[in-house]
């Protein structure tokens, strides 16, 4: 007979072996389900010579939904309107 598993508010993280030199990469990456939605989970150490007291781990969760809202932190700025020019373009 086999087991149904209920994986949802659950998680899990592995080390990352896929570790770039000279780049921010995550130390685990992994994955989370929250209420059905499923996510990715990305998670840092502490580096050695971080304060005493700072977190152990640290985290970054993205949807993985491809249809999710862009971040507007990263989408390019758009040129403004044809209109809004004023004068006669130079060439």
């Amino acid at each position: 007979m086999t087991q149904q598993y209920d994986n949802r508010n659950k998680g899990a993280i592995w080390r990352n072996d896929r570790m770039r030199e000279d780049k921010q990469d995550p130390d685990f990456t992994g994955s989370l389900n929250v209420d059905g939605n499923e996510y990715w989970v990305s998670a840092w150490k502490r580096k050695p010579d971080a304060k005493q007291g700072s977190p152990s781990l640290t985290f970054a969760i993205n949807r993985k939904d491809k249809n999710k809202a862009p971040n507007p932190a990263k989408t390019e700025p758009t040129a403004p309107p044809e209109d809004s020019f004023d004068g006669d373009i130079p060439f």
